[in-house]
Protein backbone atom coordinates (compact mmCIF):
# COMPACT_ATOMS: atom_id res chain seq x y z
CA UNK A 1 0.00 0.00 0.00
CA UNK A 2 1.84 3.45 -1.31
CA UNK A 3 0.35 6.83 0.02
CA UNK A 4 1.67 7.83 -3.05
CA UNK A 5 -0.68 10.58 -5.14
CA UNK A 6 -1.99 8.56 -8.28
CA UNK A 7 -3.17 11.15 -10.93
CA UNK A 8 -6.84 10.93 -12.40
CA UNK A 9 -9.42 12.44 -15.29
CA UNK A 10 -12.87 12.32 -15.54
CA UNK A 11 -14.42 11.86 -18.82
CA UNK A 12 -18.07 10.88 -20.69
CA UNK A 13 -19.39 9.57 -24.22
CA UNK A 14 -23.16 10.27 -24.42
CA UNK A 15 -23.03 10.80 -20.19
CA UNK A 16 -21.45 7.15 -19.88
CA UNK A 17 -19.28 7.97 -17.69
CA UNK A 18 -15.33 6.69 -16.90
CA UNK A 19 -12.53 7.47 -14.12
CA UNK A 20 -9.74 7.20 -16.96
CA UNK A 21 -6.21 6.47 -14.91
CA UNK A 22 -3.30 7.09 -16.83
CA UNK A 23 -0.54 3.75 -16.45
CA UNK A 24 1.16 4.04 -18.94
CA UNK A 25 4.19 1.48 -17.87
CA UNK A 26 1.43 -1.24 -16.16
CA UNK A 27 2.87 -0.50 -12.22
CA UNK A 28 -0.30 0.20 -10.97
CA UNK A 29 -2.53 -3.00 -9.79
CA UNK A 30 -6.33 -2.38 -9.40
CA UNK A 31 -8.03 -4.84 -7.18
CA UNK A 32 -11.58 -5.34 -7.80
CA UNK A 33 -12.22 -3.97 -4.59
CA UNK A 34 -10.23 -0.85 -5.85
CA UNK A 35 -12.39 -0.15 -8.81
CA UNK A 36 -15.75 -0.41 -7.21
CA UNK A 37 -14.84 1.91 -4.61
CA UNK A 38 -13.01 4.41 -7.10
CA UNK A 39 -16.29 3.79 -9.15
CA UNK A 40 -18.87 4.00 -6.11
CA UNK A 41 -20.53 7.71 -6.28
CA UNK A 42 -21.05 8.40 -2.71
CA UNK A 43 -17.87 7.34 -1.35
CA UNK A 44 -15.65 7.68 -4.06
CA UNK A 45 -14.92 9.36 -7.68
CA UNK A 46 -18.07 7.68 -9.19
CA UNK A 47 -17.95 6.50 -12.40
CA UNK A 48 -20.12 3.85 -14.52
CA UNK A 49 -16.38 2.32 -15.17
CA UNK A 50 -12.71 2.76 -15.13
CA UNK A 51 -9.73 2.95 -18.05
CA UNK A 52 -6.67 2.06 -17.56
CA UNK A 53 -4.39 3.65 -20.23
CA UNK A 54 -1.27 1.05 -20.14
CA UNK A 55 1.25 0.67 -23.14
CA UNK A 56 0.67 -2.37 -25.02
CA UNK A 57 3.94 -3.63 -24.98
CA UNK A 58 3.83 -3.34 -20.75
CA UNK A 59 0.12 -5.20 -20.30
CA UNK A 60 0.75 -9.47 -20.50
CA UNK A 61 -2.89 -9.19 -22.16
CA UNK A 62 -2.10 -7.26 -25.17
CA UNK A 63 1.68 -7.62 -25.67
CA UNK A 64 0.60 -9.45 -29.11
CA UNK A 65 -1.18 -6.13 -30.19
CA UNK A 66 1.63 -4.21 -29.32
CA UNK A 67 2.79 -3.73 -33.04
CA UNK A 68 -0.65 -2.54 -34.23
CA UNK A 69 -1.83 -0.57 -31.45
CA UNK A 70 0.26 1.11 -28.63
CA UNK A 71 -1.96 1.80 -26.31
CA UNK A 72 -4.37 -0.67 -24.40
CA UNK A 73 -7.55 -0.11 -22.64
CA UNK A 74 -7.91 -2.09 -19.41
CA UNK A 75 -11.42 -1.03 -19.04
CA UNK A 76 -13.39 -2.83 -15.12
CA UNK A 77 -16.77 -2.51 -14.69
CA UNK A 78 -18.05 -0.28 -11.92
CA UNK A 79 -18.19 -3.92 -9.88
CA UNK A 80 -14.49 -4.45 -10.48
CA UNK A 81 -15.08 -7.08 -12.66
CA UNK A 82 -12.88 -6.89 -16.00
CA UNK A 83 -15.03 -6.50 -19.26
CA UNK A 84 -13.92 -7.76 -22.86
CA UNK A 85 -14.85 -3.69 -24.55
CA UNK A 86 -16.97 -0.62 -23.73
CA UNK A 87 -17.42 1.20 -26.59
CA UNK A 88 -17.80 5.03 -25.01
CA UNK A 89 -14.97 3.89 -22.98
CA UNK A 90 -13.29 3.62 -26.41
CA UNK A 91 -13.98 6.69 -27.52
CA UNK A 92 -13.44 8.36 -24.20
CA UNK A 93 -10.02 6.78 -24.37
CA UNK A 94 -9.44 8.22 -27.69
CA UNK A 95 -9.57 11.72 -26.25
CA UNK A 96 -8.08 11.47 -23.83
CA UNK A 97 -4.77 10.22 -25.88
CA UNK A 98 -5.43 13.31 -28.10
CA UNK A 99 -5.80 15.45 -24.82
CA UNK A 100 -3.02 14.38 -23.74
CA UNK A 101 -0.72 14.59 -26.60
CA UNK A 102 -0.15 10.79 -26.91
CA UNK A 103 -2.50 10.76 -30.67
CA UNK A 104 -3.33 13.84 -33.02
CA UNK A 105 -6.96 14.07 -35.06
CA UNK A 106 -7.23 11.22 -37.40
CA UNK A 107 -6.84 7.51 -37.00
CA UNK A 108 -6.06 5.63 -33.99
CA UNK A 109 -5.33 2.04 -33.12
CA UNK A 110 -6.79 0.72 -29.96
CA UNK A 111 -6.18 -2.27 -28.38
CA UNK A 112 -9.10 -3.64 -26.28
CA UNK A 113 -9.95 -7.38 -24.86
CA UNK A 114 -11.76 -8.09 -28.16
CA UNK A 115 -9.12 -7.11 -30.23
CA UNK A 116 -7.47 -3.64 -31.92
CA UNK A 117 -10.23 -1.36 -32.49
CA UNK A 118 -9.85 1.30 -35.20
CA UNK A 119 -10.87 5.13 -34.27
CA UNK A 120 -11.27 8.64 -36.60
CA UNK A 121 -10.95 11.68 -34.16
CA UNK A 122 -12.69 14.33 -36.30
CA UNK A 123 -11.60 18.22 -36.48
CA UNK A 124 -13.16 20.42 -34.22
CA UNK A 125 -16.32 22.01 -35.65
CA UNK A 126 -17.15 25.61 -36.73
CA UNK A 127 -17.72 26.12 -33.09
CA UNK A 128 -14.74 24.99 -31.99
CA UNK A 129 -16.24 22.18 -30.44
CA UNK A 130 -13.91 18.67 -30.47
CA UNK A 131 -14.78 16.34 -33.47
CA UNK A 132 -17.47 13.47 -33.01
CA UNK A 133 -15.01 10.06 -32.52
CA UNK A 134 -15.69 7.09 -34.80
CA UNK A 135 -14.90 3.72 -34.21
CA UNK A 136 -15.05 0.42 -36.09
CA UNK A 137 -16.50 -2.25 -33.68
CA UNK A 138 -15.94 -4.75 -35.85
CA UNK A 139 -17.99 -7.29 -37.03
CA UNK A 140 -21.66 -8.52 -34.65
CA UNK A 141 -21.81 -11.98 -34.37
CA UNK A 142 -25.53 -13.52 -34.18
CA UNK A 143 -25.56 -16.78 -32.10
CA UNK A 144 -28.76 -19.01 -33.24
CA UNK A 145 -31.11 -20.05 -30.10
CA UNK A 146 -34.13 -18.51 -28.93
CA UNK A 147 -33.85 -16.10 -25.77
CA UNK A 148 -36.09 -14.15 -23.26
CA UNK A 149 -35.88 -11.50 -20.78
CA UNK A 150 -38.21 -10.94 -18.34
CA UNK A 151 -38.60 -7.56 -16.01
CA UNK A 152 -41.39 -8.47 -13.46
CA UNK A 153 -43.98 -9.71 -15.11
CA UNK A 154 -43.05 -8.83 -18.08
CA UNK A 155 -41.24 -10.97 -20.47
CA UNK A 156 -39.92 -10.59 -24.31
CA UNK A 157 -38.04 -12.28 -26.71
CA UNK A 158 -34.40 -11.53 -27.70
CA UNK A 159 -31.85 -11.59 -29.81
CA UNK A 160 -28.38 -12.63 -28.82
CA UNK A 161 -25.75 -10.33 -30.63
CA UNK A 162 -22.07 -10.29 -29.75
CA UNK A 163 -19.60 -7.44 -30.14
CA UNK A 164 -17.20 -8.54 -28.59
CA UNK A 165 -19.00 -8.32 -25.72
CA UNK A 166 -22.51 -10.22 -25.00
CA UNK A 167 -26.12 -8.35 -25.67
CA UNK A 168 -29.52 -9.81 -25.20
CA UNK A 169 -31.77 -7.07 -27.74
CA UNK A 170 -35.44 -7.01 -26.99
CA UNK A 171 -38.54 -4.83 -28.70
CA UNK A 172 -40.88 -3.28 -26.26
CA UNK A 173 -43.73 -0.86 -26.78
CA UNK A 174 -42.43 1.56 -23.44
CA UNK A 175 -39.05 1.50 -22.62
CA UNK A 176 -40.68 2.45 -18.85
CA UNK A 177 -41.79 -1.70 -19.06
CA UNK A 178 -38.15 -2.54 -18.58
CA UNK A 179 -38.87 -1.20 -14.63
CA UNK A 180 -35.66 0.82 -12.83
CA UNK A 181 -33.15 -1.86 -14.58
CA UNK A 182 -30.50 -1.62 -11.09
CA UNK A 183 -30.80 -5.32 -10.88
CA UNK A 184 -29.99 -7.56 -13.76
CA UNK A 185 -33.50 -8.63 -16.02
CA UNK A 186 -33.54 -13.03 -16.10
CA UNK A 187 -32.17 -13.86 -19.13
CA UNK A 188 -33.14 -17.47 -20.51
CA UNK A 189 -32.20 -20.05 -20.87
CA UNK A 190 -29.26 -18.86 -18.61
CA UNK A 191 -26.85 -20.99 -19.93
CA UNK A 192 -26.41 -18.99 -23.39
CA UNK A 193 -24.86 -15.79 -21.24
CA UNK A 194 -22.41 -18.06 -18.98
CA UNK A 195 -20.47 -14.87 -17.65
CA UNK A 196 -23.32 -12.46 -17.76
CA UNK A 197 -25.13 -10.29 -20.27
CA UNK A 198 -25.45 -6.61 -21.37
CA UNK A 199 -29.64 -6.06 -21.41
CA UNK A 200 -31.00 -4.00 -24.23
CA UNK A 201 -34.60 -2.98 -24.10
CA UNK A 202 -35.58 -0.78 -27.31
CA UNK A 203 -38.42 1.20 -29.24
CA UNK A 204 -39.16 2.50 -32.75
CA UNK A 205 -38.65 6.72 -32.79
CA UNK A 206 -39.09 6.78 -36.76
CA UNK A 207 -37.57 5.47 -39.86
CA UNK A 208 -34.28 3.93 -39.25
CA UNK A 209 -34.55 5.92 -35.65
CA UNK A 210 -35.07 3.80 -32.31
CA UNK A 211 -34.50 4.46 -28.51
CA UNK A 212 -32.92 2.00 -25.47
CA UNK A 213 -32.50 1.73 -21.97
CA UNK A 214 -29.12 -0.81 -21.35
CA UNK A 215 -28.81 -2.62 -18.04
CA UNK A 216 -25.05 -3.17 -18.13
CA UNK A 217 -23.20 -6.18 -16.98
CA UNK A 218 -21.70 -5.08 -13.65
CA UNK A 219 -22.87 -1.78 -13.56
CA UNK A 220 -26.58 -1.82 -13.78
CA UNK A 221 -28.31 0.69 -15.96
CA UNK A 222 -26.40 3.43 -17.54
CA UNK A 223 -26.78 6.53 -19.48
CA UNK A 224 -25.44 4.59 -22.41
CA UNK A 225 -23.52 2.08 -23.63
CA UNK A 226 -21.39 1.77 -27.03
CA UNK A 227 -21.47 -2.06 -27.79
CA UNK A 228 -25.04 -2.38 -26.83
CA UNK A 229 -25.90 0.34 -29.48
CA UNK A 230 -24.16 -1.46 -32.27
CA UNK A 231 -25.91 -4.76 -30.65
CA UNK A 232 -29.19 -2.78 -30.81
CA UNK A 233 -28.65 -1.67 -34.75
CA UNK A 234 -27.38 -4.71 -35.93
CA UNK A 235 -30.57 -6.37 -34.11
CA UNK A 236 -33.55 -3.49 -35.68
CA UNK A 237 -31.36 -4.14 -39.10
CA UNK A 238 -32.03 -7.34 -39.39
CA UNK A 239 -35.68 -6.79 -38.16
CA UNK A 240 -36.23 -4.42 -40.70
CA UNK A 241 -34.81 -6.87 -43.44
CA UNK A 242 -31.91 -3.86 -43.92
CA UNK A 243 -29.20 -6.03 -43.88
CA UNK A 244 -26.01 -4.72 -45.47
CA UNK A 245 -24.85 -7.84 -46.73
CA UNK A 246 -28.11 -8.69 -48.68
CA UNK A 247 -28.73 -4.95 -50.28
CA UNK A 248 -25.13 -4.48 -51.06
CA UNK A 249 -24.32 -0.73 -49.35
CA UNK A 250 -24.37 0.70 -45.64
CA UNK A 251 -26.81 1.10 -43.79
CA UNK A 252 -27.18 3.61 -40.65
CA UNK A 253 -29.18 3.90 -37.56
CA UNK A 254 -29.87 6.47 -35.23
CA UNK A 255 -30.03 5.42 -31.70
CA UNK A 256 -31.19 7.37 -29.07
CA UNK A 257 -29.94 6.72 -25.54
CA UNK A 258 -30.65 8.99 -22.34
CA UNK A 259 -27.83 10.63 -22.53
CA UNK A 260 -27.35 11.41 -25.54
CA UNK A 261 -27.22 10.07 -29.23
CA UNK A 262 -24.99 7.95 -31.80
CA UNK A 263 -24.97 7.07 -34.97
CA UNK A 264 -23.99 3.36 -35.76
CA UNK A 265 -23.66 2.20 -39.43
CA UNK A 266 -23.10 -1.66 -40.62
CA UNK A 267 -21.48 -2.13 -44.15
CA UNK A 268 -21.58 -5.23 -46.67
CA UNK A 269 -18.51 -6.91 -44.84
CA UNK A 270 -20.36 -6.85 -41.70
CA UNK A 271 -17.94 -3.87 -40.04
CA UNK A 272 -19.75 -1.86 -37.37
CA UNK A 273 -19.29 1.94 -36.61
CA UNK A 274 -20.51 3.81 -34.13
CA UNK A 275 -20.17 7.61 -33.87
CA UNK A 276 -20.59 9.87 -30.96
CA UNK A 277 -18.96 13.03 -28.60
CA UNK A 278 -16.43 12.31 -26.12
CA UNK A 279 -15.60 14.90 -23.64
CA UNK A 280 -13.05 15.24 -20.67
CA UNK A 281 -14.81 17.31 -17.99
CA UNK A 282 -12.07 17.20 -14.94
CA UNK A 283 -8.57 15.36 -13.32
CA UNK A 284 -7.57 15.57 -10.33
CA UNK A 285 -5.09 13.02 -7.94
CA UNK A 286 -6.51 10.53 -5.18
CA UNK A 287 -4.29 9.14 -2.57
CA UNK A 288 -3.67 5.83 -3.31
CA UNK A 289 -4.06 4.20 0.33
CA UNK A 290 -7.50 5.68 0.34
CA UNK A 291 -8.61 3.73 -2.45
CA UNK A 292 -6.34 0.33 -1.94
CA UNK A 293 -4.40 0.77 -5.21
CA UNK A 294 -0.85 -0.64 -5.25
CA UNK A 295 1.72 1.07 -6.70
Amino acid sequence: MSTAQIAFLKGHGTENDFVIIPDHDGRLELSPAAVALLCDRRAGIGADGVLRVVRSAAHPEARAMAGEAEWFMDYRNSDGSVAEMCGNGVRVFARYLQAAGLAEEGDLAIATRAGVRHAHIAKPGPDGEPGGITVAMGRAELPEGEVTVTVGEHDWPARNVNMGNPHAVSFVDDLADAGNLFAAPAVAPAATYPDGVNVEFVVDRGPRHVAMRVHERGSGETRSCGTGACAVMVATARRDGADPAVLGHPVTYTVDVPGGRLVISETPDGTVEMTGPAVIVAEGVFEASRFAVTV
